[in-house]
């Protein structure tokens, strides 16, 4: 008889500064999972298609580039990390010039069909289980994911979340890049940031990203303890 836990598969999603990425690391670690996170993949792309001097507003440039790139994801929640062909991009993806590209990268249907592939290979070869975070994991990417979460917070709480992340970036004009963003990222026709009918959400405005972590750990728990 095993004693091993069954493998469980958590959607996280929502829009940036809701504290996707701390709190998907923490449950992760908690439960002993594998972790992944979708946006470092989408920024790696446009870090990419940026570097080898791709128009990222030229949709048809973008598309056909889009398989070239090779992407590996770590997915120890302790030490993630990201490399494209072979070097580190875990520093380079977070800069400014990715961040307010990645959205017009990201709208591209093949580089999603790319990443969305890339992503479900990585979530079916996570033998413990693995919790992923994006915008579209639950409704897209992972439908069948045995819990789906959506964390939510006030533009607020967002940008001054965001803006201690992006050191030296002033908490307005990241309130403004985080809403246009959410537009930009809501409104694509493929996979749009969307929550999924049967995700849980969570808003993390008011609370510590403590009890963000036990609130989803807990969830997670009752998933199990129900099956």
């Amino acid at each position: 008889m095993s004693d091993t836990v069954e493998s469980v598969i958590v959607a996280i999603d929502g829009p940036s500064g809701t504290g996707k990425s701390s709190t998907s690391k923490a449950v992760a670690a908690a439960l002993g999972l594998s972790y992944l996170d979708t946006g470092a993949q989408y920024r790696a792309i446009t870090w990419w298609m940026i570097s080898n001097g791709v128009d990222v507003q030229d949709a048809a440039a973008v598309a056909t580039a889009a398989a070239k790139p090779a992407i590996v994801s770590g997915t120890d929640p302790a030490a993630p990390g990201i490399t494209v062909d072979g070097v580190d991009a875990a520093g380079p993806i977070r800069t400014q010039d990715v961040t307010s590209k990645v959205s017009a990268v990201s709208a591209v249907p093949e580089v999603r069909a790319r990443i969305t592939e890339l992503q479900r290979s990585i979530a079916a070869a996570a033998e413990k289980g693995i919790v992923v975070e994006g915008r579209d994991i639950g409704t897209t990417v992972l439908p069948d994911a045995q819990l789906k979460i959506f964390l939510t917070a006030s533009p607020e709480a967002r940008a001054a979340r965001r803006s201690g992340e992006l050191k030296g970036s002033d908490v307005a004009a990241t309130r403004e890049a985080l809403i246009k963003r959410d537009a930009a990222d809501s409104s694509r026709k493929t996979s749009p940031l969307a929550k999924a009918d049967d995700a849980v959400e969570v808003d993390t405005t008011d609370l510590t990203l403590q009890q963000v972590v036990e609130c989803v750990v807990t969830l997670v728990e009752e998933k199990r303890a129900a099956r």
